[in-house]
């Protein structure tokens, strides 16, 4: 009896895995010569691969216009198991690599700069390496704080960290809590604020904030916290994504701004901030978050074991949450 995927002989007779790549490559730049820049083809090559999987599924799979190509529906159903098959032999690949060479590889991590610069994403990294010094990790930076799962739908990335407060919203994300941390508000030692014993958001009312962009998720919390109090969420003197701005412009004037307690504890001997005695909101999730039904790869599952363990033991000493 037949094979269920080979019943009528085009997985195996007619689709080829070349082709397969290369739609796949052509219906995610938008175009063929986009495409062929990435694989390093040439255009005439990347369009005769099209050409020929169009050929042996016997329908249209993209539309090619002077833009450049979009999916057709039978594109659009294609490119949908293609990306997951394609993922999945890459994962099987790795995992054949995994046990031929145990403790190498390669992990994919996305996270958001605040967590970068908290350091938990540090700890392990040296704790994976310290453990498996083959394991290669690379590290990209992601908007958590709006939901940026793009890297893992598209299966660039194996996992993403960082504090992601409605991540429960998106059904094809698997998100697992590492720990809740606060959010503090911060200021630089001998600025007039830390000098004046501020105590309330009252006291803060009129201070120059530095803030994130409108719509991010801490930016936010500033905000509801200001409104529970019956005050006006305050204007941002400056709005910045970059953390490393905002612990220059807090060591050097008197600004104030919310930084997560773990990047405080990592950078504010360096930079002299203080946390003021006040509170924003409740801590926020800080998750771990892969795509939901994607087999991970045992790099990826080591890395994460790793993770766990260098999370639980800075929490363990007050890391996550020491002024």
């Amino acid at each position: 009896m037949p094979s269920i995927l080979d019943r009528d002989g085009r997985v195996s007779r007619s689709v080829r895995l070349r082709d397969l790549h290369v739609f796949v490559a052509a219906a995610q730049a938008g175009g063929m010569t986009r495409a062929a820049t990435e694989l390093g083809m040439t255009q005439p090559a990347v369009s005769q691969h099209v050409a020929d999987l169009e050929k042996a599924v016997g329908q249209p799979l993209l539309e090619r216009g002077q833009g450049g190509v979009a999916p057709t529906p039978f594109g659009d159903a294609l490119l949908r198991r293609a990306a997951e098959a394609l993922d999945a032999l890459d994962q099987g690949l790795r995992e054949v690599d995994f046990l031929a060479d145990p403790g190498a590889g390669e992990v994919r991590v996305g996270a958001s700069e605040p967590y970068i610069a908290g350091g938990f994403l540090a700890a392990a990294i040296a704790q994976v390496r310290r453990h498996h010094p083959r394991l290669a990790v690379r590290v990209a930076d992601v908007d958590t704080g709006a939901l940026d799962f793009g890297g893992l739908r598209d299966r660039s990335l194996d996992v993403v960290l960082g504090r992601m407060p409605a991540v429960d919203a998106c059904e094809d994300i698997e998100a697992e809590v590492l720990f809740e941390e606060p959010i503090l508000v911060v200021a630089g030692a001998r600025s007039a604020w830390a000098r004046a014993r501020a105590t309330a958001l009252r006291d803060l009312a009129a201070a120059p904030w530095i803030l994130g962009p409108p719509g991010t998720a801490v930016r936010r919390l500033v905000a509801d916290a200001f409104r529970a109090e019956g005050l006006e969420p305050p204007a941002a003197a400056v709005s910045t994504h970059s953390m490393q701005l905002r612990m220059q412009l807090l060591s050097e004037d008197d600004y104030v701004s919310s930084l997560p307690a773990s990047l405080l504890r990592v950078n504010g001997r360096r930079w002299d901030l203080r946390a003021l005695p006040m509170a924003l909101g409740r801590p926020v999730p800080v998750v771990a978050a892969t795509l939901r039904r994607r087999g991970l790869s045992p790099a990826v599952r080591l890395f994460l074991d790793h993770l766990r363990t260098a999370t639980a033991e800075l929490n363990a000493s007050g890391g996550g949450h020491r002024t």
